[in-house]
């Protein structure tokens, strides 16, 4: 653990000290400055980012310093669990310390990554702060933290402003006050750590001295390769299982069947017009839709003429119509009916789609513009068997502990694995004799087909 240096018995010469965000080092000429840190004309002193304290710490080790820098404690914390660690999870901690108490653990959503990160606190003993990308985690992460230690549980974010020795923030609220709070903790935990590499959020991690790091997430790989910056804010991937590792004896057994939909020939008509018009335009433009750069082109090119605009339109009618089709409606029907009683979640890629079945069904419907208490309020009613289907856009796919969820299907979504993983996991939660299924509605001779395809490039479907 790369903790401040003890005295050597020599004077010192450097003074180290923390600066909103950053390290000031005092004592020191320009042309000495140690491995990353930079000349500031401004003050006539050496600076460097926050994150690279432990780094310094250890090549200082055994050298005078006086440390201003550290503004953590060590903490006189136990554990007050008292269920039996499973055998991967001590596996992961134990890879974690390994590798110098800093790095990730890749594992499926209810497989215990927050007991692992308990573990890890009660390990390292050092002030620690977790950051969770959403208030449903920051609630469920303050809760759980109180029970395994005892004591009383800082929040930051969600209208509360409480430090503590152990303190619960968001990503968004980490990246605003870890300027300010950057020295207070030895230990960071970042949960769902895919969001990290985030500019805006990765400050959280460059602005903190913390030499001890944890990330946590079932879905690391992003798509824009992202999570390769994650070794330098975080380390690297220290313990990874997947889906089906575990499936059958730490998570439930499951299936997943592909179902495959026509559209009417009215639907059919309809679509073909508007993808022809779509397509003229991509091709008058010479406009590869599958390069990395394609769609961006295509956006800013659409915006520029009223046939462009035409193309956009077209393009989203399309999505609509395969998204949406009378026939995956009528399917999602046959098929709650055939799981009447079990707990099911219906996912779509929109929020129009969402509320056509919310409606049809009647059953409630949770978007991104639903109220935080009534959006509580379902998900409580669902967890206790009051209500038996959940229709969502994609406010579901992570962030909330759903473990009586044996049922989804999904009648549209984006091509990404990770969308499709999380979405999975929302139905894994073990249960006794629980046989979870996914089923996955794909509209025939349209764009889906693909898209069904990418998302299904994972283990877990195979």
């Amino acid at each position: 653990m790369s903790d401040p240096l003890p005295p050597s018995g020599a004077a010192p010469d450097w003074s180290l000290r923390f600066d909103g965000g950053t390290l000031v080092l005092d004592g020191c000429d320009a042309d000495a400055l140690p491995e990353g840190f930079a000349w500031d004309g401004r003050i006539r002193r050496g600076r460097a980012p926050a994150i690279q304290y432990g780094r310094f710490i250890e090549s200082r080790r055994g050298e005078p310093l006086e440390d201003r820098a550290r503004g953590y404690e060590k903490l006189d914390i136990k554990h007050l669990g008292t269920r039996t660690a499973r055998h991967y999870q001590d596996e992961a901690v134990a890879a974690w310390k390994a590798a110098r108490w800093r790095g990730i653990v890749v594992l499926p959503t209810g497989a215990g990554k927050s007991y692992v990160a308990e573990r890890v606190i009660a390990e390292a003993r050092r002030s620690t702060l977790v950051v969770v990308p959403t208030l449903d985690l920051l609630s469920q992460w303050y809760g759980g933290l109180r029970a395994a230690f005892g004591c009383d549980i800082g929040l930051l974010g969600g209208g509360s402003h409480d430090i503590r020795p152990i303190t619960v923030t968001t990503y968004d609220s980490a990246a605003l006050y870890m300027e300010r709070y950057g020295n207070r903790f030895g230990l960071l935990v970042f949960d769902e750590v895919h969001h990290l590499p985030a500019p805006m959020y990765a400050r959280a991690a460059e602005n903190s001295i913390a030499p001890l790091r944890l990330g946590l997430t079932a879905t690391l790989e992003r798509p824009d390769g992202a999570h390769e910056w994650l070794d330098t804010l975080v380390g690297p991937v220290c313990y990874r299982k997947e889906i089906t590792d575990l499936a059958g004896e730490f998570l439930a057994e499951y299936y997943t069947e592909v179902i495959a939909v026509s559209l009417s020939p009215e639907e059919q008509a309809q679509y073909d017009m508007l993808r022809a018009r779509y397509r003229a335009f991509v091709d008058s433009n010479n406009i590869r839709m599958g390069s990395p750069d394609g769609l961006r082109q295509f956006l800013m090119l659409s915006a520029r003429s009223k046939e462009g605009r035409a193309a956009f339109r077209a393009m989203l009618d399309s999505k609509r119509i395969a998204h949406g089709t009378e026939r995956k409606l009528e399917l999602v029907e046959s098929i709650i009916a055939d799981e009447w009683g079990r707990r099911t979640i219906v996912f779509t890629n929109d929020n129009d789609t969402a509320w056509r079945i919310s409606r049809r069904l009647l059953a409630p419907c949770i978007t991104h513009h639903t109220d935080t208490k009534e959006r509580r309020a379902w998900l409580d009613a669902f967890g206790a068997g009051e209500i038996t289907t959940l229709v969502t856009s994609r406010v579901l796919n992570e962030g909330v502990d759903l473990p009586s969820a044996e049922v989804a299907i999904v009648v549209s979504g984006t091509g990404t694995v990770r969308e499709s993983v999380q979405r999975l996991g929302r139905i894994l939660r073990p249960g006794k004799d629980k046989q979870a299924v996914l089923y996955e509605l794909v509209t025939e001779g349209t764009t889906e087909t693909r898209t069904s395809e990418r998302r299904r490039e994972h283990d877990a479907y195979r």
